[in-house]
């Protein structure tokens, strides 16, 4: 009773004062997408800086949010769109590979994660001119690599 009775004061909070809206802590959905997106896009330069499979692995599980693995998938396809070498391209396909061969993202999460490049490459093409083949190339490695299905492959758009 006292904790209901608590939460009611908490929640009603909203004059005067603070609203109180991590009451029950920080994690996973509690925080903001704006803060999640750049945790993520973080995560990833670390990893593109350290290799390190594991500790992005890592990273990605401890922000406590599988219902957003997809925003991770469109940042790191994204990043390999905009990059300029293979070394973003091979580094971001193993850890897509790995990602998925672990299960931390989902089949429906990468699914949604590169509909969402497809839905936006014509704009990214504005600032990227070579970013349709290389997107090509990466959904048909990925396909390779068994990562993503061949209806999500067919699906990539053609310049």
């Amino acid at each position: 009773r006292a904790a209901l009775d608590r939460a009611t004061v908490l929640l009603s909070m909203t004059k005067g004062g603070k609203r109180i809206d991590n009451v029950w802590g920080s994690g996973g959905g509690q925080q903001s997408v704006k803060h999640l997106v750049k945790e993520i896009d973080m995560l990833l330069k670390e990893y593109l800086l350290s290799g390190d499979v594991l500790e992005a692995e890592r990273c990605l599980q401890e922000l406590e949010v599988p219902h957003f693995h997809h925003e991770l998938v469109y940042e790191a396809v994204v990043m390999v769109l905009e990059s300029t070498g293979e070394k973003t391209f091979k580094m971001i396909l193993d850890l897509l590979k790995s990602l998925w061969r672990s299960s931390v993202i989902t089949m429906d999460q990468m699914k949604r994660g590169y509909e969402r490049v497809y839905c936006e490459i014509p704009d990214i093409n504005l600032d990227v001119p070579h970013s349709y083949s290389v997107l090509e190339r990466f959904v048909e490695e990925c396909f390779q690599a068994g990562i993503i299905s061949k209806p999500l492959r067919d699906l990539c758009p053609t310049r």
